[in-house]
């Protein structure tokens, strides 16, 4: 069960998004692979001269932190999958399902059922209430200054977590598949990241997405189009041989320990589930479309990408148990069932390489690199508009500042995030930073989704609720994961967890709902009475629209 449960602690180094503990831990340097480090020199150029022509028309706030809300439904949906999808969803996913089988596509049915919850109850919501962060949502008719702050901690305790595996993440996949060394990696990925926020905004950014995700559909495809042709495209012979030569035999294809703790999985799908609905840089992305119909449209294309993605590297780990499980090419020493040379994240690229040889190996590569820019220049844009929109413009100025000042204030927080990324990325290299991502899920389930949730539909709630179940669930995911096995053993050296369990979403927002809940029925102030009494225009607004922000005219 501890293997899985680290594959699972692992989660989102996507997007995420991600999966696989090895794709984060140590990795051994591979040799230089130059076709893939040519291909993504050519992804680079390309980008750069999107953020050089994003760079001209971004001219305001708007523009920059939703590209002046003049994205399509279409280009949205594929930015968010491209946001979702992670290198190490690519990479780790097609690792587990070749070890564990079904177990990881109940995987990814976690990973794909928050869809539902953000396109029913959020999606439209969110674009008619909102305009820059989910924080303009959570405060729309509750004290400014203390719901934006507390909403912008909880956005920067889950970025900075978040952006702290990618960047770990980074140094070791850019070791295993470029064989470049570990801090090179990080400083491009941190140059990069700055250059796309910084001088293209969220038109860059999101363009950057979209290609990244084609690149990822178009490589994982292709994979499985070429490694198919050796089962006849048939699903049936595909399954038959993996089972006549896998380890687990018929259990192949039947639940596993995943599910053998039934607490654990319960935790962990409500916190992927929960957790994805209140990722501020996935929410960031509904204020980018003209409309709430648009907003709708985002997730069904987002949705129906990322189901048809996840189904691609379910037939890749399948395919990969009899093309690179039986082939003694890929074991260390030839030996086959031993350790796969480069680890077991090389799973997904040497079956890259058994059916299209050195140059679908180098493109995939690159794509794998490519994803990782992808995210974290989404994380950056999430937790600049943060600090420089909710905790600057709002708290400190008041909503004083111009667009000027707030705008260069948004630039001086992506260089200091990058800065900070890169450094803390340095400082981590060598540890186990699964955890993070658990840390950055059970935050966005605990922390963001009750108070957004309710902020949208509850018209009993009041600053006090709102700031108790907040600051709550922010401090009891954070506590959980500290004192969970991934922190209290595997970093601090302790014996045994005073938590049992790894993941804190079925314990943490529970607390949160009821703290928010009790105190708002508690609040008998003069304040809350005039809160519950301004929910009538906010419901207008979130059904109709009235008052939205509408896109910019370039």
């Amino acid at each position: 069960m501890s293997s899985v449960r680290s594959l699972a602690l692992s989660a989102g180094l996507f997007a995420s998004s991600a999966f696989a503990g090895d794709a984060i831990s140590q990795t051994s340097k591979q040799p230089i692979n130059l076709t893939a480090i040519g291909m993504f020199f050519i992804f680079v150029l390309m980008t750069l001269a999107i953020t050089y022509w994003a760079a001209s028309r971004t001219k305001s706030t708007a523009d920059f932190y939703t590209a002046g809300g003049g994205i399509t439904g279409a280009q949205n949906g594929m930015a968010i999958a491209g946001d979702y999808m992670s290198a190490a969803t690519l990479l780790g996913l097609t690792a587990m399902m070749y070890t564990r089988g079904v177990d990881a596509y109940i995987y990814m049915i976690a990973f794909f059922v928050g869809w539902p919850v953000i396109l029913f109850l959020m999606a439209e919501r969110l674009r008619n209430l909102g305009k820059f962060t989910f924080a303009d949502i959570t405060a729309y008719r509750l004290n400014q200054g203390k719901v934006r702050t507390m909403a912008a901690i909880s956005s920067l305790v889950v970025v900075c977590f978040y952006l702290v595996a990618q960047m770990v993440g980074a140094g070791q996949l850019i070791k295993l598949l470029f064989g470049l060394d570990y801090g090179i990696a990080l400083v491009v990925v941190g140059a990069l990241m700055m250059v796309y926020v910084t001088f293209g905004g969220m038109v860059a950014t999101t363009w950057v997405q979209i290609i990244k995700a084609g690149m990822l559909l178009f490589g994982g495809t292709t994979v499985v189009i070429l490694a198919m042709t050796q089962f006849h495209f048939s699903f049936d012979e595909l399954t038959t041989r993996a089972i006549d030569v896998h380890k687990l035999g018929t259990k192949l294809l039947a639940p596993g320990s995943l599910l053998a703790d039934p607490v654990t999985a319960i935790s962990l799908g409500l916190g992927l589930m929960f957790g994805t609905a209140g990722l501020p840089h996935i929410l960031m992305r509904f204020f980018t479309v003209t409309d709430a119909k648009e907003a709708r449209k985002s997730v069904l294309y987002a949705s129906g990408i990322v189901a048809y993605f996840f189904n691609v590297v379910a037939l890749m780990g399948l395919a990969a148990i009899i093309i690179v499980g039986q082939n003694p090419e890929y074991f260390e020493g030839g030996d086959i069932g031993g350790a796969i040379i480069g680890g077991g994240n090389m799973v997904a690229m040497h079956l890259a390489k058994a059916v299209g040889g050195d140059i679908l190996l180098g493109f995939l590569s690159a794509v794998a690199f490519a994803t990782i820019l992808a995210v974290v220049s989404g994380l950056a844009l999430a937790g600049a508009s943060a600090i420089s929109h909710d905790i600057y413009s709002r708290v400190i100025m008041k909503g004083k500042a111009t667009e000027k000042a707030e705008l260069r204030m948004s630039k001086f927080a992506t260089i200091g995030l990058g800065i900070v990324a890169v450094l803390l990325g340095l400082a981590f290299e060598k540890m186990n930073v699964a955890f993070m991502v658990a840390l950055a899920f059970g935050v966005a389930a605990s922390a963001n989704f009750p108070v957004l949730i309710l902020s949208m539909y509850w018209k009993g709630l009041t600053t006090r609720g709102a700031l108790a179940g907040g600051y709550l669930g922010l401090f009891s995911a954070v506590t959980l994961v500290v004192l969970s096995k991934s922190v209290w053993v595997d970093v601090f050296g302790y014996g045994a967890p005073l938590f049992p369990y790894t993941q804190p979403a079925l314990f943490s927002m529970p607390l949160a709902f009821l703290a928010t809940i009790i105190v708002s029925n508690m609040d008998t102030s003069r304040e809350a009475e005039a809160e519950r009494d301004a929910f009538g225009d906010q419901y207008v607004r979130a059904q109709t629209g009235l008052g939205a922000a509408s896109a910019s005219s370039h």
